[in-house]
């Protein structure tokens, strides 16, 4: 008698999300983390897929100076599809929603980038800073900024202080940091 072939299995569906925006609890982080030389610094390490899409968020970044910021939203769509845990792209997007008045949506945005970037830090760390002033930790920096703004846009002040007070700690010199968030930014960190 012939062998009986076996279904695939369905795959596992992810683990719920954290408030329902960021990356998936138990998948490991998209970004990792490394020690800037022989100091207690450390910085961001994106993901290849992220560090290959480089020249095209420079060109998103053009786009959004040239106030094309409709083909810029299509980009950034288009970036995610082949690479989901682009915190700049995120970033980007958030911003663009904000100019445009959807705090909801900028919101999402901002916290999925912000969560990629916390994924990535152990919550033992305690040993360094983070610094802002790097390239590669500035989309993260500037996606906790918006996500405070944001949260305190829908009334959720105690959220907003908790993600500031979690940058601060994180770099001490962002104290007093404000970032203008009534226009993109446009320029994604390298």
């Amino acid at each position: 008698m012939p062998a009986r072939k076996r279904r695939p299995e369905k795959p596992k569906p992810r683990s719920a999300r954290r408030d329902g925006a960021g990356p998936a609890r138990g998948r490991r982080p998209a970004l990792g983390l490394r020690r800037v030389g022989q100091t207690n610094e450390w910085e961001l390490v994106h993901p290849r897929c992220a560090q290959q899409r480089a020249e095209d968020l420079a060109e998103v970044a053009a786009m959004i100076e040239a106030g094309e910021t409709e083909i810029a939203r299509d980009e950034l769509r288009w970036l995610l599809n082949g690479c989901p845990d682009c915190l700049d792209a995120h970033r980007l997007l958030g911003e663009l929603a904000l100019v445009e008045g959807d705090v909801r949506l900028a919101r999402g945005h901002f916290g999925y980038a912000y969560d990629l970037g916390l994924a990535a830090i152990p919550d033992a760390k305690g040993t360094g800073t983070l610094p802002c002033r790097l390239p590669s930790n500035q989309g993260f920096f500037l996606a906790g900024k918006g996500l405070a703004h944001c949260l305190r846009e829908l009334g959720s002040e105690a959220p907003a202080r908790e993600v500031e007070s979690r940058l601060l700690a994180l770099d001490p010199s962002t104290a007093g940091h404000r970032v203008r968030l009534d226009r993109p930014s446009g320029q994604p960190p390298s």
